[in-house]
């Protein structure tokens, strides 16, 4: 893990004017992953949140929220959330909708308002890290914080 100047993102902006305290952290970003951010920082996977943006069967984006070493039952989340099917967008629209870079997406502070799910364990974490808009910065915060920000939807769709 190095620690360099912090990058000001769309979402450090909107956590700094929200008061949302939170640790930044920069690493070398080396193709992605949840895995490669908890090594960079020490941490077990699981408190670290992937941010995956998906679309339905409408072609409607929304955003997902999953533990770092889970993955999304999609046949599960459209069921819980009344869509006939659920799939994760091409990185060229994901990047459209969300305004960041595949890689780099954070849920706060997106170019397109879009819903959001969040797999319901990790509103039960004191702390989690999340993507903070940029590929290789990661954000600390209470979930608490994230709740309050985002007011996802809560859903139970890990495998």
């Amino acid at each position: 893990m190095t620690r360099t100047k912090e990058p000001v993102t769309a979402a450090v902006r909107l956590l700094r004017q929200a008061g949302v305290p939170f640790s930044g952290f920069c690493y070398i970003y080396n193709g992605g992953g949840t895995a490669e951010v908890a090594q960079a920082l020490g941490v077990d996977e699981h408190p670290v949140v992937k941010t995956l943006i998906m679309e339905d069967d409408r072609l409607q984006p929304l955003i997902m929220l999953m533990h770092g070493d889970r993955e999304v039952a999609t046949g599960a989340l459209a069921r819980q959330i009344g869509a006939k099917r659920i799939q994760p967008c091409a990185p060229q629209i994901a990047d459209k909708h969300a305004g960041y870079q595949v890689g780099g997406t954070s849920p706060f502070a997106t170019r397109r308002t879009m819903p959001v799910y969040c797999e319901r364990s990790i509103l039960q974490l004191e702390q989690l890290s999340i993507n903070g808009g940029k590929r290789g910065y990661i954000l600390r915060l209470r979930s608490a914080d994230l709740q309050r920000l985002l007011s996802p939807k809560r859903v139970e769709v890990a495998v």
